[in-house]
């Protein structure tokens, strides 16, 4: 038998009304209560709306989403953006109750926080879907107390219907409907504290800034291969070093160094606190008198200023990578590092990241890597449940695919944290270096017709996964227990 199928009810999302999907035989007219100003909505059953859902489920009446204590949850959708954000609420009962726009700014988000507060009194039964999990906004509502659940924007893009039409406030409805989803498989964000927050912004800022770095050398070396030769033979491989963008910065032509006399270049290399400043002064003068191809005057007088600007740039960039470097190696272990060997005298274990001390024990990993891979992880690692999970999100798990009777095929993982994943690839190959069986495992993956990329990334799946049981069980790495337990397996495998 067919059954009828229910009529379906859309109103225009630019005036910002209520939007849902209603049966015939529903109540439209009741007023909803505490609606805000100027907000046209109205009280209204969609059930329809719980049915939009990628699980299977059995059917029936919708399931009710509720709380340990019983109550139900009040769920929030929200489609942000730099200047306003659209918001859907809603309730198992209902659906979508309500559809409105914010204004990124304090009292937009004061006026949300309030009206959700109004629905629900408990701040930790609000739920909260949307497409990111940093930002003020996200910062604003777990202040408030709650529950915030970034969802990819992928698994949105699924549910928006054949047309897959982009539309802000149906985005915003999706995500509260996600929110109300007792069936979808959504993990809570786990926010950062202080000294991760810390640690994580500080490397991100690291890693541009490395970026931005070899961006610039490779400008400043293209100019001074067509204007300053004496400049390049001077730096040798070392373009980079800071006496030489001094240099650089003083003198940024070669007629200029060329007319400098023996002993200004001696007296800005002792300015300089460089260590031989007499042999310093000797290669500035050789590399001035060593012959080389002749160079246009218009090019040298156009490009002296653009060889000052990089070299300033380059000079600030060093700095504030030095800068970074001291404070995220006291950030791991609570102490400022000092003598020799770098270690912490004092340390203060409340001002330390947690397992700071476990991520240095792994082989290549240094302040600096080991500084990008927890700021990223986080200081929670029980977010995680399994290995797998933390080795998706660094996007080293890799994606099989079968179907039908092929074989199956593995991809590399291109939805992942890719601040993660980077630093974990470059933390793969500097192991090659401090770890036997790293090695070993390697060659193995190149003598079976792998790539160099995909030998690291395999080995970086292996190192996430000690790291994960690592941190799980506080204890520190210890290559002779991994090496004995990795022949023992290999032993039983055979």
């Amino acid at each position: 038998m067919l059954m009828a199928l229910p009529s379906f009810r859309t109103v225009d999302p630019s005036r910002e009304r209520l939007r849902c999907l209603s049966f015939e035989d529903c109540d439209e007219t009741a007023p909803l209560s505490g609606s805000g100003e100027g907000l046209t909505s109205r009280r209204v059953w969609s059930r329809e709306d719980w049915f939009i859902s990628t699980t299977q489920r059995l059917p029936g009446p919708p399931s009710i989403m509720v709380s340990a204590e019983g109550d139900a949850v009040l769920g929030i959708g929200i489609d942000w953006a730099e200047e306003f954000h659209d918001v859907a609420l809603g309730t198992v009962e209902k659906g979508v109750i309500e559809q409105f726009r914010i204004d990124h700014d304090p009292a937009g988000v004061a006026a949300l926080i309030e009206r959700a507060l109004r629905l629900e009194p408990d701040p930790a039964e609000v739920r909260v879907v949307l497409e990111t999990r940093h930002g003020l906004l996200v910062e604003a509502l777990i202040d408030a107390g709650f529950t915030v659940v970034p969802v990819n924007p992928d698994l949105v893009a699924r549910r928006r219907g054949p047309a897959r039409k982009k539309d802000d406030a149906e985005d915003a409805r999706i995500c509260c409907l996600l929110a109300l989803d007792r069936h979808a498989a959504l993990k809570t964000l786990i926010p950062h504290g202080e000294i991760g927050g810390e640690l994580r912004a500080i490397a991100r800022d690291d890693e541009r800034a490395t970026r931005d770095q070899r961006r610039l050398l490779n400008r400043l070396r293209a100019d001074l291969q067509t204007t300053y030769p004496a400049a390049l033979l001077l730096a040798g491989k070392d373009l980079g070093a800071p006496t030489v963008l001094r240099l650089l910065e003083r003198w940024p032509t070669q007629p200029e160094l060329a007319e400098a006399s023996r002993e200004d270049i001696e007296a800005f290399a002792r300015a300089g606190r460089h260590g031989w400043p007499d042999r310093f002064a000797d290669r500035v003068v050789a590399a001035v008198a060593a012959p080389s191809l002749p160079t246009r005057d218009y090019l040298v007088r156009a490009k002296a200023a653009g060889i000052r600007l990089a070299a300033v740039q380059l000079l600030a960039l060093h700095e504030a990578r030095r800068g970074w470097e001291q404070r995220m190696a006291e950030l791991l272990l609570g102490g400022q590092r000092t003598g020799r060997d770098h270690t912490v005298k004092d340390p203060d274990p409340g001002k330390a990241f947690p397992g700071g001390e476990i991520y240095l024990s792994m082989p290549g990993l240094g302040d600096l890597l080991a500084a990008r891979i927890a700021g990223e992880i986080g200081e929670h690692i029980t977010q995680f449940d399994h290995p797998s999970g933390l080795q998706c999100y660094a996007g080293t798990a890799p994606v099989t695919r079968r179907s039908g009777k092929s074989d199956f095929v593995v991809a590399r993982r291109l939805a992942h944290n890719h601040y993660l994943g980077a630093a974990v690839h470059q933390w793969a190959f500097c192991s090659l270096l401090q770890s036997g069986w790293a090695r070993e495992f390697y060659d193995g993956k190149i003598a079976a017709k792998k790539g160099h990329h995909a030998a690291l990334r395999a080995l970086s799946n292996r190192w996430l996964e000690i790291l994960w049981h690592c941190l799980t069980k506080s204890v520190l790495y210890d290559e002779t227990v991994h090496v004995a337990n990795r022949n023992r397996a290999l032993g039983h495998a055979a």
